[in-house]
């Protein structure tokens, strides 16, 4: 059987809402590689926010930051940021609309100055009962001053409900690719910002090419609109059971739920183990 490349997303994919991953999951990801195949984590996060716990499963490399950063066997191929007049321009505009986000940089995750409440109510409850902390929480560094930063690799930014996404989307026309509800909990006016022209599916190309690896064995598999130019590109893409119903409309399989034994009935399904 000829070996695929396999890239799996993370959020609603690889692990749920409180970054728990399944048993089935890890044992699936671990065997495929034992198989021969290689698997690659490609999401929108940034590396500080892809956590030991997930490391720890083992994966041949990472496509990040929505495809503006490339790692493949603990070598940095590309790494792509936002300038810093447009992170000055976005700052000031969320400022200004109310609307709370954080700045993705590799060096650490810098959080708006009211995104500390909103994400202890949204992972905590309305008690505040934290028990087991949450690892975004851990990594999120708050306080930070100066938010005009140039080490920027892509910007999230939770809902205002007064404030229609397309509205946003309007304001940086041209100037970021602004896509719509890549974490559901952030709700449905929620996105996520990066340079245009960079997604999942150039950064699995410029990977093809350095690995010299045919585009007819490639597998993608996720649950979100950002998945969407990935699942164009690779040969299958599969979605999760849970996944946005545009993409479950492109995909060639659709397994069932993560917390279902989605990846490993997909993995199954595609006899990669």
């Amino acid at each position: 059987m000829e070996k695929k490349l396999i890239f799996l997303d993370i959020d609603g994919t690889l692990v749920d809402e409180k970054e728990k991953v399944a048993e089935t999951a890890i044992y699936a990801c671990q065997q495929a590689r034992k198989n021969g195949h290689k698997i690659y984590l490609c999401t929108g996060r940034s590396k500080p926010e892809i956590f030991p716990h997930i490391l720890a499963i083992g994966f041949d490399g990472i496509i990040g930051a929505g495809g503006g950063y490339i790692e493949s066997d603990g070598k940095v191929l590309y790494h792509k940021k936002v300038s810093k007049q447009q992170v000055q321009h976005m700052v000031d505009y969320f400022n200004q609309q109310q609307i709370d986000f954080y700045l993705e940089s590799n060096g650490g995750l810098f959080a708006s100055h009211n995104l500390r409440p909103r994400l202890e109510l949204l992972f905590y409850g309305q008690e505040g009962v934290k028990g087991e902390s949450h690892p975004f929480m851990e990594a999120l560094i708050f306080g930070e001053k100066n938010l005009y930063r140039d080490d920027v690799n892509k910007v999230c930014f939770l809902e205002n409900p007064a404030i229609d996404f397309k509205k946003i989307k309007q304001e940086f026309d041209g100037e970021f690719e602004v896509i719509q509800c890549t974490v559901p909990a952030f709700g449905k006016n929620s996105g996520e910002m990066m340079v245009p022209g960079i997604h999942k599916a150039t950064a699995i190309d410029f990977l093809l090419k350095h690995l010299k690896h045919p585009q007819n064995q490639t597998l993608a598999i996720g649950d979100g609109l950002n998945d969407l130019e990935m699942f164009a590109y690779c040969d299958i893409g599969i979605a999760v059971g849970t996944a946005h119903q545009e993409l479950k409309a492109r995909a060639d399989f659709v397994t069932t739920a993560p917390s279902e034994d989605g990846l490993l009935h997909a993995f199954e399904s595609y006899h990669l183990i």
